[in-house]
């Protein structure tokens, strides 16, 4: 209730002020205001974005006390939001009573120099400051030259102001925040990760520097080593949802999928539902081989962004997974309904189709991969098999040549036009193109050889393969 009290109290006090302002204006008998009143007055307009009337207070109030350097600093803050920008530098450097080395002035100046585009300037003002500075006052300094060198891309120094930051206070805890972003951003991680071990050796229950310490090394990708970091950071705060998400990844990139699932599904107990944690729930239930708990996590990260189209393709995958064709295949269409030119959908559907045995269909979305990414060898390669199987042997050969030539003469196509032109009668002839490509690239044999196993019983085929065939070296 006192609270409630002292607001009501707060409001009367300043409605008072400015009926009183506005009779002094008016020339009216009024009770006199003193300097701390003009500067309640223009807060409130600055509040209010009254910025006129601000300037206009700020004026009346220096009519009174013309030596007041607190009314001068906030005339040269109304300046600024009126985008006055020289008038406001002018007047702070020309009042020779204002202490340059005031830190109010300081800052405002290097607000107006980095307006102007003046951003040497900043910087040559606030280092000039710091050395004058020490403690609190010499942190906020730093932050501002932080800022500074970030409004024009200077982020390594950044990075320095940070640091600095951090040796006078270890603990600062807006500098921890921002030290993990740049960290990783400039690729100091070695840097931070020596920093943090510093800070950690002095206050080993900072959970912040815990973190940072973790993703510093996940940045170097010792996985295992800032898993460790965030476990003592989760030990220190066991609601730092931050450093259980991180962990997950950090799990996920060692292949640990049900360790990753342990901490993302901790993530979801501690915030609301986010489509990105329940997608990478999915991907490790998928990785699992768990295609349904995949499709669940899939479906709850789709409801919360349902134009999503890469979330209703990868529940598609699962039942391609699982040789549900028709359920892949109605997913599949939703999802290019959304994005209708991606390949990686085309492809997927090209597959599902081929499988049902839909070869006109599956061409149709298989060209629609090569036509995108003509280079790709993927495309090629399904939509050759698509014609082989439909028995389009002609046509397959010359998209067989074509995909040659697209893709810089990968030997894999020299395959299927031997493929095809054995299909076609043309065995001398294919054998030429089997035996540069077997040379070339022994390995190809077994995609050859997938395509149609019954290659293997033609003699020169199977003798072919057999003198090009890789000799397994036995062990030790």
């Amino acid at each position: 209730m006192s609270g409630q009290q002292s607001f009501g109290k707060d409001r009367n006090e300043r409605q008072w002020l400015l009926e009183n302002y506005q009779l002094l204006k008016k020339g009216a008998k009024a009770k006199f205001l003193e300097e701390e009143d003009y500067q309640s007055i223009i807060d409130y307009f600055n509040e209010e974005e009254r910025f006129l009337d601000a300037l206009e207070a700020v004026e009346t109030g220096l009519g009174v006390f013309t030596f007041s350097a607190t009314l001068w600093i906030a005339k040269a803050d109304v300046l600024v939001s009126l985008n006055r920008y020289r008038e406001a530098l002018d007047m702070l450097e020309e009042t020779s009573f204002l202490d340059p080395m005031d830190i109010a002035v300081i800052s405002l100046k290097t607000e107006i120099l980095l307006a102007l585009d003046r951003q040497e300037q900043a910087v040559a003002l606030l280092e000039t400051a710091l050395t004058s500075y020490e403690g609190d006052d010499k942190i906020h300094l730093l932050f501002e030259l932080a800022d500074v060198y970030d409004d024009y891309e200077a982020f390594e120094k950044v990075f320095d102001c940070l640091k600095w930051i951090l040796e006078i206070d270890p603990e600062h805890e807006e500098a921890l925040y921002k030290i993990c972003f740049w960290t990783d951003y400039t690729g100091r991680n070695e840097e931070g990760i020596q920093l943090h071990k510093s800070i950690l050796d002095e206050y080993p229950f900072n959970e912040l520097a815990w973190f940072n310490l973790g993703a510093a090394y996940q940045g170097i990708r010792l996985y295992e080593k800032s898993i460790d970091a965030y476990q003592y950071a989760v030990a220190i705060n066991d609601k730092f949802d931050y450093a259980y998400r991180n962990m997950g990844d950090a799990y996920i990139r060692l292949k640990k999928y049900r360790e990753a699932i342990e901490c993302l599904e901790k993530v979801s107990t501690l915030s609301l539902p986010e489509a990105v944690i329940l997608e990478a729930i999915g991907f490790c239930y998928d990785k699992l081989n768990d295609f349904a708990q995949a499709r669940f996590h899939y479906r709850k990260a789709s409801h919360l962004n349902p134009e999503d189209a890469q979330l209703i393709f990868k529940i598609a995958v699962t039942y391609l997974n699982q040789a549900n064709w028709t359920q892949a295949q109605k997913h599949l269409e939703s999802a290019l309904a959304i994005h209708p030119m991606q390949p990686e959908f085309h492809l997927a559907m090209g597959r599902c189709l081929m499988a049902m045995g839909a070869w006109e269909d599956a061409m149709s979305h298989l060209g629609n991969v090569v036509r995108v990414r003509p280079k790709n060898k993927n495309g090629w390669m399904e939509l050759l098999r698509c014609l082989y199987l439909g028995g389009l042997f002609d046509e397959g050969f010359e998209y067989a040549c074509m995909a040659f030539e697209q893709t810089e003469s990968k030997p894999i196509f020299l395959c299927y036009q031997a493929a095809f032109m054995i299909a076609l009668g043309q065995q001398k002839q294919a054998l030429h193109y089997l035996e540069v490509a077997f040379a070339s690239k022994p390995s190809l044999i077994r995609q050859f050889v997938d395509l149609d196993p019954s290659f293997l019983q033609i003699t020169a085929v199977a003798n072919l393969i057999s003198r090009h065939k890789p000799v397994k070296r036995k062990k030790g």
